[in-house]
């Protein structure tokens, strides 16, 4: 197997095939190859900045990136205000305003809020009632807020009431939404409680989203200190954003579409952006979206019109806004996707700071360390440089002009 296979854990013959099925589209070989050999080279340039030798083990690499997130997040917290930067309620208002006023695009096409609450009216969420003290829907619409409602009904309600509460989706029309900025909410311990205690305890982390209302969540937490609560928080708050523009492109895209309604269903349930470039290879709108997005020009494909500006595809990195706020995070800079094997099983050890910062949060141990979002970025970089390639580019604007949207997916783990 490849060194990118082996990275990502790749089912085989799966992931040849779809590297060999890119490769008679766009007519390029080895792709892959400079791509795992440009990995490698920033994985050896970062270890020895950190004063390592090449040959240092799997634990020991990943202790001193421990370290080195240990004191990124010390430097960015006091740059953005902190004094005691283990605290969680000195630190969390002020990495929200620090998110808020991070370089990165904030604007969308999401649900309006009169709709949002025509949802709520003719499916009373009695759960969030009850806690609330609300006795009815009218009241609970007039006084509180229409986001942090939304990004509460996935961990208040039960799942019959979601599921009844999602079949209105399939009604939804293009007038339904309308542009605007992207909310952060964050939510009151004393309001909300342990509401997303199992949410937190199984991702680690305290940050969600809703797609359709454009809302960033920053759930409660009870802890009163935390370590490295700033690298924890503001790299998922940044990620979020590119997260929900990502899907707000694919809806304007989308909105001439007679299935609309089914479209936004499906996609906030399944997720099925895919477009189908073969019969058994599909490539997510993510991927799509990052490689346009990060193109120079100001132009993009005629498809695209009118209902996506190039603006709606602008997309950057965490790590890219990170080191404007405080130099020192440079480090990380287009790490995302990088990894080195360690060991006789060649394990990955990833220089992602996402996954190294939950896992100096959370106190994660070298055997059970996080790459889902290493897994994630090395994934969709593969099929980016592979796009970068002008046959796929022109294949795969014909399929997405053609609108062959396949709720299948390439599988992968």
């Amino acid at each position: 197997m490849s060194t990118i296979g082996r990275f990502l854990q790749a089912k085989e013959p799966l992931f040849d095939h779809a590297l060999h099925q890119l490769e008679l589209i766009s007519h390029q070989k080895g792709v892959d190859v400079k791509l795992a050999a440009e990995i490698a080279e920033k994985a050896a340039m970062a270890t020895k900045n950190m004063g390592l030798a090449a040959t240092a083990t799997g634990p020991e690499l990943y202790t001193a990136l421990l370290k080195q997130v240990a004191i990124n997040d010390t430097h960015i917290a006091k740059a953005i205000g902190g004094h005691n930067t283990d605290s969680v309620s000195e630190m969390i208002p002020l990495i929200a305003d620090a998110a808020a006023a991070a370089p990165v695009p904030k604007d969308g096409w999401f649900l309006k809020e009169t709709k949002a609450r025509d949802l709520l009216r003719a499916n009373p969420p009695t759960a969030i009632m009850d806690r609330l003290g609300h006795h009815l829907v009218s009241r609970l619409l007039d006084e509180e807020d229409i986001y942090e409602l939304f990004l509460a009904l996935r961990f208040a309600e039960s799942a019959d009431w979601l599921n009844n509460f999602d079949r209105q989706y399939l009604d939804l029309k293009p007038s339904d939404f309308e542009s605007r900025r992207i909310k952060v909410v964050p939510f009151a311990v004393a309001k909300w409680g342990d509401i997303a205690e199992h949410f937190i305890e199984k991702k680690r982390h305290n940050i969600t989203h809703s797609k359709e209302m454009g809302a960033i969540a920053i759930m409660p937490m009870k802890a009163e200190t935390m370590r490295g609560i700033t690298l924890k928080v503001l790299p998922l708050l940044l990620h979020y954003y590119n997260e929900i523009r990502l899907y707000s492109s694919f809806f304007k895209l989308m909105q001439t579409k007679q299935n609309f309604g089914a479209i936004i269903s499906d996609t906030l349930i399944a997720d099925p952006a895919h477009v189908k470039i073969t019969d058994s290879l599909h490539i997510h709108w993510r991927v799509i979206q990052r490689y346009f997005g990060k193109l120079t020009t100001e132009t993009h494909p005629e498809i695209f019109e009118p209902h996506l500006q190039p603006e709606d595809l602008h997309w950057r990195r965490a790590e890219s806004v990170l080191y404007k706020l405080a130099p020192e995070l440079e480090f990380w800079h287009e790490m995302d996707y990088v990894a080195v094997a360690k060991g006789p099983a060649h394990e990955p050890v990833t220089f992602n700071l996402m996954d190294l910062s939950l896992g100096y949060s959370n106190g994660i141990e070298y055997a059970d360390r996080y790459l889902y979002h290493f897994r994630e970025a090395l994934w969709n970089e593969v099929f980016a440089r592979y796009l970068g390639e002008k046959v796929l580019e022109e294949q795969l604007l014909e399929k997405l002009n053609n609108s062959v949207i396949a709720p299948e997916r390439l599988v992968r783990t």
